[in-house]
């Protein structure tokens, strides 16, 4: 019969091995700490390592900074796009409020240069606005804003800044309608300024040109003549402007001469005119001469004594009473 065997005892157990181990393992940190105090090498080792671990750091977060970016600059072009909208909006209103102002600017410049006109007439002027305009080859009006209630009448001189415009030919309650200078229908007596010769201006349908015909081919007229109202026929008083001579030819007789006139009013722009009226005599019209009946003392069936002539209505030498 075989004899049992002694089991072998380890040198060191399990609990002596770990204990071992951890002396070992306290023994090398020390080192390690000396050794890293003494010369800092330690300090590099950790120092490349997280050199080495960064970029992981940095491409597990590079999803996130990516999501990060995308709703920034979302959300930044958003801004952006509606920050444009409100620029814009703000610059087409300035755009606007600054041609307004200068439109008015504009309106207040003619309404300075009309007012100017009125205190240098010699006679009432009723400023009017321009409502309506109706211009074609046949007719050539305007409509104003004022009418007979506000006394206005037919045949009322239509005037601006620059010159004659024409003549009011209807009247309605609070408006009245005008016929323009170059009306084919419309004719206005004119004088050169510069010679005094008289003709009539007459209406063309444009708006750039008057023609005054029938001019002797003798007339000392050219070019750059100014032409005004004569104040003939006692419509249009004396000394408006009305147009400046641009050429001049001989009619289709060629027997005259015929002038083509610019009109001097802008007749396309003004959008405020003056109709005149003369002012009134302040000492009113003249009173009647009382009757003068024979004296009482004369006996009835007398002949009163011839009165003399007083010098004012008395007739001219050489003129049959």
């Amino acid at each position: 019969m075989a004899l049992p065997q002694k089991e072998s005892t380890p040198i060191f157990s399990d609990a002596t091995a770990g204990t071992l181990r951890l002396i070992a393992y306290l023994a090398m940190a020390a080192i390690l700490m000396v050794l890293d105090h003494r010369d800092g090498w330690l300090h590099r080792v950790r120092y490349a390592t997280a050199a080495a671990i960064v970029p992981i750091y940095k491409l597990a977060a590079a999803p996130a900074d990516w999501i990060h970016d995308a709703a920034t600059a979302f959300t930044q072009r958003r801004d952006l796009i509606d920050e444009n909208r409100q620029l814009r909006e703000a610059l087409l209103l300035a755009e606007a409020r600054l041609n307004r102002m200068n439109a008015v600017t504009h309106q207040n410049q003619r309404l300075k240069q009309l007012l100017d006109t009125r205190q240098m007439l010699g006679m009432h002027a009723q400023l009017a606005r321009l409502i309506d305009v109706q211009l074609g080859p046949t007719r050539d009006h305007v409509m104003l804003n004022v009418g007979a209630d506000e006394g206005v009448h037919v045949g009322q001189v239509m005037i601006d800044s620059h010159g004659v415009m024409g003549q009011v030919i209807e009247t309605l309650p609070h408006a009245s309608v005008a016929m323009l200078v170059i009306d084919p229908e419309h004719a206005v007596p004119v004088m050169v300024s510069r010679t005094g010769l008289r003709g009539i201006a007459h209406g063309t349908g444009d708006t750039d040109r008057l023609l005054v015909p029938n001019l002797p081919l003798s007339a000392n007229l050219r070019v750059g003549d100014q032409l005004v109202t004569s104040g003939l026929g006692g419509r249009f008083p004396a000394g408006f402007p009305v147009g400046t001579v641009t050429a001049l030819r001989h009619d289709a007789s060629g027997m005259f001469m015929e002038a083509q006139v610019k009109p001097a009013a802008e007749l396309d722009r003004s959008g405020e005119v003056l109709l005149l009226r003369d002012l009134p005599d302040p000492a009113g019209p003249p009173a009647p001469a009382p009757e003068v009946g024979p004296p009482a003392s004369l006996a009835p069936g007398t002949p009163p004594k011839s009165r003399t002539t007083p010098a004012s209505s008395a007739a001219p030498a050489g003129v049959a009473r």
